[in-house]
């Protein structure tokens, strides 16, 4: 998956009005939910890629419109139903999987690598299933194997031949060493994640997607959320990405790391993401307290607060900052308001979700347009919220 966390620039075009409104915002509108509408019409216009926005209250929509088209050939509109890919926001489903297999006994937090993968190298001898759910495995990045690969072999992956989980794998395991020892530092990792949706598929002797699709998408009725494999499945009603160039946007949908799968191959809607949050509120699949290692921030071997990397890449946010991070969900507080959170950023798209759960606001903004900053808007929303309501 392309560099999951990339900072986008937000862009504000001309003032256009929305193509998708829920009935609740119409035609009482209250002046927060006007500022809501214009903050989200200002980012694109009627004929353009856009985004779909939907803020929950208590468990309720109060806010839900699509902006712009979900591609600029046929020029469908973006409502409800339009399904995006969610980038880096799957982490938290791979999360979930992996600890609906360790409730099954299936599975435990303390499995290595090399206990679950006998052939992976020594380096992965102390590498948990834990320490890939918090980011402290210290696994080699993949993107960084698969361009080295390259410039010693040639080119060997493109958006017609993308790589696979499995090649992840292989590629993983001729390293002789991590990044660092696991447990003694954080750095996000798509390749923790694709190894975990591996792990997943092992260890319930089903793919991926088939299990997502039995225990999580089928129980909660997310009937249009799927893990996407071109030419296995085809997503309905799908937003294509896209990018500007020269001023224009252009259809930039696919990469050579579209098809890895744990760290970010979802899509999904904001019909289906309303019942995922009413799932996450109510306890639906694990229990309140089997789900509280999730929400539990990760601590170093020492015990000591981990920071991200102070070396700037790609997918680091911000660098030498602390980060709170738990299973598939950052867990940063916003203002001194507690909040579990993930973006997602791949080729073509953004996302984000933000659940405060002291004040059970949720808003989840999926964007086809990576000039965009999903994470800025929404805290702009909350902003609106929480002041409001304070």
């Amino acid at each position: 998956m392309t560099r999951t966390l990339l900072s986008s620039v937000f862009v504000l075009l001309a003032l256009a009005a929305p193509q998708y409104s829920c009935p609740q915002a119409r035609p009482s509108e209250t002046s927060v939910e006007k500022k809501m509408d214009a903050l989200f019409s200002g980012a694109t216009s009627p004929d353009a890629p856009g985004l779909a926005v939907l803020v929950r209250q208590d468990g309720k929509a109060i806010f839900e419109h699509g902006y712009g088209v979900t591609d600029v050939r046929r020029k469908s509109k973006i409502d409800a139903n339009s399904n995006f890919r969610l980038a880096s926001f799957t982490k938290q489903f791979t999360a979930m999987a992996t600890m609906l297999l360790v409730r099954d006994g299936k599975l435990r937090y303390n499995e290595t690598l090399m206990e679950i993968f006998p052939d992976f190298p020594s380096y992965g001898r102390s590498i948990t299933v834990r320490n890939l759910l918090s980011h402290t495995g210290g696994l080699p990045d993949y993107e960084d194997l698969m361009e080295a690969a390259e410039q010693a072999n040639g080119p060997a992956w493109s958006p017609e031949k993308q790589i696979q989980d499995i090649e992840v794998l292989e590629l993983l395991k001729k390293e002789k060493a991590g990044k660092f020892a696991p447990g003694t530092s954080w750095s996000y990792s798509n390749s923790g994640y694709v190894v975990l949706g591996m792990i997943v598929a092992k260890a319930s002797g089903k793919s991926y997607g088939e299990f997502l699709r039995e225990r999580i998408f089928a129980p909660l009725e997310m009937s249009h959320t799927i893990v996407y494999q071109k030419g296995p499945n085809e997503v309905a009603n799908r937003a294509f990405g896209h990018s500007k160039e020269n001023d224009a946007l252009k259809e930039t949908d696919q990469s050579s790391t579209s098809a890895t799968l744990g760290d970010g191959g979802i899509y999904s809607n904001l019909e289906d993401l309303a019942k995922w949050d009413d799932a996450l509120r109510n306890h639906t699949l694990p229990s309140e307290k089997e789900f509280q290692p999730a929400l539990t921030p990760v601590k170093l071997n020492d015990g000591s607060e981990p920071h991200w990397p102070k070396e700037p890449n790609d997918d680091n946010l911000h660098p030498g900052k602390p980060v709170s991070y738990g299973f598939g969900w950052f867990l940063d507080p916003y203002k001194g308001r507690q909040r579990m959170w993930h973006t997602g950023s791949t080729m073509g798209f953004r996302t984000v979700i933000e659940r405060f759960l002291g004040d059970n606001l949720t808003i989840i903004i999926l964007s086809n347009r990576t000039d965009l900053d999903p994470e800025k808007l929404s805290l702009q929303v909350a902003d609106m919220l929480l002041s409001a309501k304070n």
